[in-house]
């Protein structure tokens, strides 16, 4: 081998050298710069990640309330629409204690209640426009078929409690009593120019 022939093949030894060199560390440099952004990526701030074993607070419901004469408590469902005030509390199972309805009418009226496909005895209790009892019909029975009972009272009413049987004796519900009412939009109704309940 000449000098010449020997000094390049030095020359492309070390530029061989010197590109391995350089491969090696920008592959190395690739390899970190990729391994760091797939560690990044599955490793965010706990901040940002929901926890799938806690369970976000409870929302608190507030129900609507009558607070009977004796001083007990039923949370209520309201009906207000016509559909709502036809249906009332038909077709359910069952109708806890602590639990009513309170149908509402923009006006008083001579309300009519019956209790086709109603499944539970009711209690169903007439109140005037100031939420005092006008009328009380204790324990109506279900009517699964025509003909049904109905219920007017001899007064117009503004609004008509149904409860579980039994409650309006237990909780001295009575024609003259008064009934309480909370979180019910525009009942008891208040005479505006007097400042007063009716």
């Amino acid at each position: 081998m000449t000098g010449t022939e020997k000094s390049m093949n030095d020359g492309k030894q070390n530029r061989l050298q010197n590109f391995h060199r350089i491969a090696t560390k920008a592959a190395g440099v690739c390899g970190l710069a990729i391994l760091s952004l797939v560690i990044g990526a599955c490793t965010q701030p706990t901040s940002h990640v929901a926890d799938a074993g806690t369970a976000p607070p409870p929302i608190e419901v507030v129900l609507p309330r009558a607070t009977l004469p004796d001083g007990a408590t039923v949370d209520l469902e309201l009906a207000t629409t016509p559909e709502e005030t036809t249906t009332g509390l038909m077709f359910r199972p069952s109708l806890p204690a602590d639990r009513g309805m309170l149908l509402l009418w923009s006006e008083e009226r001579y309300a009519t209640i019956w209790m086709m496909n109603v499944l539970v005895p009711l209690d169903i209790v007439f109140l005037d426009d100031a939420g005092k009892v006008i009328e009380v019909v204790a324990h109506a029975r279900p009517c699964p078929a025509e003909p049904c009972p109905r219920f007017t009272p001899d007064e117009p009413s503004r609004a008509v409690l149904e409860m579980a049987a039994g409650n309006a004796a237990v909780h001295g519900i009575t024609v003259g009593a008064n009934i309480k009412f909370e979180r019910v939009s525009g009942y008891p109704v208040v005479n505006e120019e007097l400042g007063i309940r009716n």
